[in-house]
């Protein structure tokens, strides 16, 4: 097996993001006069803002969506300075690229919180490319956000291996037939990942880069 790219989630993945995401998410609600309990929000984080939505309050109008997803933007800003990368991820990324491995991040965040999570992870030079949520309608667990990032790695799905931290990211590999790792960096345990379709977990970025040569072989892990 020859793996010529390797796509990466961001958020919980390369950047410990996603409980601020959480808390993000329970000042919205409650602002919104809906508070929901944060360990179903975070059960529901990785996924399409639409489908987050709807599964914690149910149906609600476009207003109301886009007083919700506003507020979750400005309370996750707010608490910027506290993202950081997990260790060893920015190495991780190099350490593929150095093997002319491309390294793509598929992720659909908007636009200023990518920018946030680059910051934070400090390795633009071993980056070939990126997504974001400009680069498709619907995100994970749909496909399209890593099929775009094929696009970019110039690869083969047959080729390729994404890293994630979440069972959407597990079922969107799955769907854009990509072999797929799973990290528990973001919280999701590890009998989820693998009946969510990963082929090996990991505890965190440390860990991948620890076993670098397996990951890439193909070994299985768990």
């Amino acid at each position: 097996m020859t793996i010529s790219a390797v796509l990466f989630d961001v958020d919980g993945t390369l950047v410990d993001s996603n409980f601020l995401h959480v808390d993000a998410w329970s000042r919205a609600f409650a602002d919104m006069g809906t508070p929901v309990d944060s360990w179903r929000i975070h059960r529901a984080i990785g996924q399409d803002s639409a489908r987050l939505l709807e599964g914690l309050v149910g149906d609600r109008d476009d207003d109301w969506i886009t007083r919700a997803k506003d507020l979750h933007s400005r309370y996750y800003r707010e608490q910027a300075g506290r993202l950081r990368a997990f260790e060893h991820a920015g190495d991780l990324l190099r350490e593929l690229s150095s093997r002319g491995i491309r390294v793509v991040l598929a992720t659909s965040a908007p636009t200023d919180e990518l920018e946030l999570l680059m910051d934070a992870l400090d390795a633009e030079d071993a980056i070939h490319a990126t997504t974001n949520a400009d680069d498709v309608a619907t995100a994970k667990p749909e496909p399209g956000i890593i099929e775009v990032a094929l696009e970019r790695a110039g690869c083969a799905p047959s080729d390729a291996l994404f890293i994630g931290d979440s069972t959407w990211d597990m079922m969107a590999a799955a769907r854009a037939h990509v072999r797929a790792a799973g990290v528990l960096s973001g919280g999701v345990g590890p009998s989820e990942l693998l009946e969510a379709g990963a082929v090996s977990v990991f505890d965190d970025p440390a860990d991948l880069l620890d076993r670098i040569d397996g990951v890439l072989s193909g070994r299985r892990s768990a």
